[in-house]
């Protein structure tokens, strides 16, 4: 293929490895990852701006997730902006065969913290072309809609992926933080093969859009996962069930959500190998469905 390479081949390998046991989901029937994966948006600077604080560190994360057996990498192009992009194929490329690279584009950037949707199709099919260039990519596997702007069609928006898949560029696509008519209108318009929606074991608003991906076999990728550290705080259910367990709330929080739902991929992004760790270990936890169902009723985080 040249000096660029297509993410993801059929098969999956690495099932001795902690991450398998977090079982098998294939992303558009054809792509097939371990279920728990790496979100890289925390490997940029603070605010999601700029450069990492530690370069070669947030390089060892990403090469020490795949080490582990993580096939499922998830960025976008306004990390950094441009920056997680850059990282991932600075650390990976040439790309290990099954590995999965997920990006979004759909938001301008203009400084720490700071997001603007920007759906226009030109922005689009740009930003497209650049994360094909920053990521020494031929094609996408997975190309999501950040949000959908409702400053443009969503007709509009979703034809230009549609497009972009036609032409070769991407070949799957997905969408987030949408609801269940939102997902039911752009399948109108061509398929769509994930969601990625805030939801944890804390904040379940996206529920009714879990059970639509669920009845649909569509991937749902849980953002804000481990709700930035407000999970682990003191003195919670949460807390007092991981302690029982002899295992961190993080850990717990991200076992629930494995427990949850087969169609569930959790994407916890750290910049930190240590943290990396402790998280791809939740993947081989022997959890008690008494205990999960229990946390699933009500938790409160402190």
């Amino acid at each position: 293929m040249g000096d660029k390479a297509t993410a993801g081949v059929t098969g999956i390998s690495g099932s001795g490895l902690p991450v398998a046991k977090s079982g098998e989901f294939r992303i558009g029937g054809d792509l097939p990852v371990w279920r728990l994966g790496f979100g890289a948006m925390r490997i940029t600077g603070k605010g999601i701006w700029g450069e990492p604080q530690d370069h070669d560190e947030a390089i060892r994360v990403l090469q020490r997730a795949v080490e582990l057996g993580i096939n499922f990498i998830d960025t976008a192009d306004s990390y950094g902006p441009h920056v997680s992009e850059r990282l991932i194929a600075e650390a990976l490329y040439p790309y290990p065969a099954g590995l999965v690279i997920a990006t979004k584009a759909g938001f301008d950037r203009s400084g720490p913290d700071r997001w603007t949707m920007n759906g226009r199709p030109e922005h689009l099919r740009k930003a497209c072309e650049g994360s094909l260039e920053r990521l020494k990519l031929e094609r996408i596997d997975l190309y999501q809609l950040h949000r959908i702007d409702p400053a443009v069609p969503a007709e509009d928006q979703l034809g230009t992926l549609k497009d972009l898949q036609t032409q070769g560029k991407i070949k799957h696509i997905g969408l987030s933080e949408v609801s269940v008519a939102q997902i039911e209108h752009a399948r109108t318009v061509v398929p769509i093969v994930s969601v990625q929606n805030r939801y944890s074991v804390a904040d379940r608003a996206a529920e009714d859009v879990l059970k639509y991906c669920e009845s649909m076999c569509i991937g749902f990728i849980p953002w804000f996962p481990l709700g930035a550290g407000k999970l682990t705080e003191k003195g919670g259910k949460l807390e007092r069930t991981a302690a029982g367990m002899k295992i961190s709330p993080s850990q717990l929080a991200l076992a629930w959500l494995l427990w949850r739902s087969p169609v569930m991929l959790p994407i916890p992004g750290t910049s930190r190998v240590a943290h990396l760790e402790e998280n791809v270990a939740t993947a081989a936890l022997q959890v008690d469905d008494r205990k999960m169902r229990g946390l699933g009723q009500k938790v409160k985080t402190a």
